[in-house]
């Protein structure tokens, strides 16, 4: 079993919030793939399902930690122990100050960044969890992060947030493999289709040659 965290704090008042993307990934994933009614269980909200991998159908759990982002920790090693499952199988998806908004990038331990919710998991399992990391671009003063991450992505951001969560759904299958490259070109694509490429003007004589 493979076990598919999004990272995000409870309740109505932060629903929209760009911290929250952890939780509105996972949700999609859900949905796109058909897995089961929300269950609490774990200090968290689950679904089991499956997912169909470049390698074949696996058993997957989709876990929402309930206990505030600080305390993400606490849900997953919960789960963990429940199922056996090892930390190479932990997927994390959470919001990248670090990266520009609407970048993906997929990745195996590394530094945290100063996540917390990053950090929780790492106490309570560990390093060596996977990640995929989803951009909301840092707001350019640190003073001004804590402000950032709990405000609602507008109006002008869902054009390319919404595409980017459904790309992302659609692309986990290959996670299981750990391709990463390939889930992080399939999103790319996805949500940045490649222009095509002007054609090349025609050579012409200069006149007089």
């Amino acid at each position: 079993m493979i076990l598919l965290v999004g990272l995000g704090n409870p309740g109505s008042k932060y629903v929209g919030n760009r911290h929250n993307i952890g939780y509105m990934v996972v949700d999609e994933i859900a949905r796109a793939h058909g897995f089961e009614s929300e269950r609490v269980r774990f200090q968290g909200l689950t679904r089991e399902g499956f997912l169909n991998g470049p390698g074949g159908r696996q058993k997957a759990l989709i876990l929402k930690p309930t206990t505030y982002m600080n305390e993400s920790g606490r849900a997953v090693s919960e789960a963990c122990r429940f199922y056996k499952i090892e930390p190479e199988d932990v997927i994390v998806f959470h919001d990248e100050l670090d990266l520009a908004e609407g970048k993906v990038r997929a990745k195996a331990g590394g530094g945290l960044a100063g996540h917390n919710g990053l950090k929780s998991i790492r106490d309570h399992i560990g390093p060596y969890f996977r990640r995929v990391r989803i951009g909301i671009a840092h707001p350019g003063d640190k003073n001004r992060v804590s402000g950032h991450v709990l405000s609602d992505f507008s109006k002008a951001d869902q054009a390319w947030l919404e595409p980017l969560i459904r790309a992302i759904a659609d692309a986990s299958p290959l996670l299981l493999d750990e391709d990463d490259a390939k889930f992080m070109t399939k999103v790319a694509l996805a949500t940045q289709p490649q222009r095509e490429k002007n054609p090349k003007p025609k050579e012409t004589p200069e006149d007089g040659i």
